[in-house]
């Protein structure tokens, strides 16, 4: 096993703490939540004025637009740095949805992959990369395909 890996599990898991929402920055709630609707092909539901939420199984995604929802205005819209990562049963489909909407990456990544194509990455998951408009990085990935660590 991994030594980091080791690490973390020698000190005992524990189910205290859980993911439950991740949000994204949008300039806009109306074409943030038009986007990820047609992206996830779920319609998710408002909260407020400034919150579009989507059911991704146990965690929430939160399509936020501070402006909107009455927050003070920070200026700009900043993007959350890395990648949100979801697991879908239909990867096709979602790419095909993603090639309308835009945003594919056309950088080359680790393995000297397309990262804005269906491809199976180095550790072994089948996932293409994008940018939401706002520049929120996204990954899909095959739900079969998913990495839970090294081999036992």
């Amino acid at each position: 096993m991994w030594p980091a890996l080791r690490r973390y599990y020698s000190h005992g898991m524990t189910a205290a703490a859980r993911l439950f929402r991740v949000i994204r920055p949008v300039g806009n709630i109306d074409e943030g939540s038009r986007f990820y609707s047609a992206l996830l092909g779920n319609p998710g539901f408002r909260i407020s004025g400034g919150r579009h939420y989507f059911q991704c199984g146990p965690v929430i995604l939160a399509v936020y637009d501070a402006t909107a929802d009455g927050d003070p205005a920070t200026g700009k819209v900043r993007s959350n740095p890395q990648h949100v990562y979801f697991a879908v049963p239909d990867l096709p489909a979602v790419f095909a949805r993603a090639q309308q909407l835009g945003g594919l990456l056309n950088e080359t990544g680790d393995g000297g992959l397309p990262m804005g194509a269906i491809a199976k990455r180095p550790w072994g998951e089948v996932s293409f990369y994008l940018d939401d408009p706002w520049g929120n990085p996204l990954c899909f990935v095959d739900e079969t395909s998913i990495f839970r660590g090294p081999p036992a």
